[in-house]
C-alpha cells in the first residue's frame, strides 16, 4: 500500500499519512518522522463522526495543517507544515482516488459466464 501513497509522501512538507475506516479504525499509517504520537492510540471515532457528508476538508491550525479527503474506503489524513501546497496534495489525492475504490465485479459479465 507504500506504492500507492509514495507521490503524497514525497511532496515537500507532508509529514505522514493515515487511512482511517469509516468506523475509526487505522488501516494504515506511513509517517516520515518517529517523533509523531501513535495514532492507534487516539480515539479517531469522533472525528469521523463530525466528517459525516464531508468530501474534503482542510484544518489549519498554528503549527500545521491536516489535510482530510473522504474515499470508498475511508478517510485520508494528511498532515503537513502550514506552507505545503494544498493544490498539489488535492491533484495527489485525486489521482489516487481511482486506485482505493474496491474492485466491483460486472452484472454483464457474470451473465455471460451463467450462460
Amino acid at each position: 500500500m507504500k506504492n500507492f501513497f509514495e507521490d503524497i509522501l514525497k511532496t515537500d512538507g507532508v509529514k505522514g499519512i493515515m487511512l482511517l475506516s469509516f468506523n475509526g479504525g487505522l488501516i494504515y499509517k506511513e509517517f516520515l518522522s518517529q517523533d509523531q504520537e501513535e495514532p492507534q492510540d487516539m480515539d479517531w471515532k469522533r472525528l469521523i463522526s463530525s466528517l459525516e457528508g464531508v468530501r474534503e476538508t482542510d484544518l489549519v491550525f498554528d503549527i500545521g495543517r491536516i489535510y482530510i479527503r473522504r474515499l470508498e474506503v475511508g478517510y485520508l489524513l494528511i498532515p503537513m507544515e502550514i506552507d505545503t501546497s494544498v493544490a498539489m496534495i488535492r491533484l495527489h489525492c485525486d489521482i489516487l482516488l481511482p486506485l482505493l475504490k474496491p474492485a466491483k465485479s460486472s452484472k454483464r459479465l457474470k451473465k455471460i459466464f451463467n450462460k
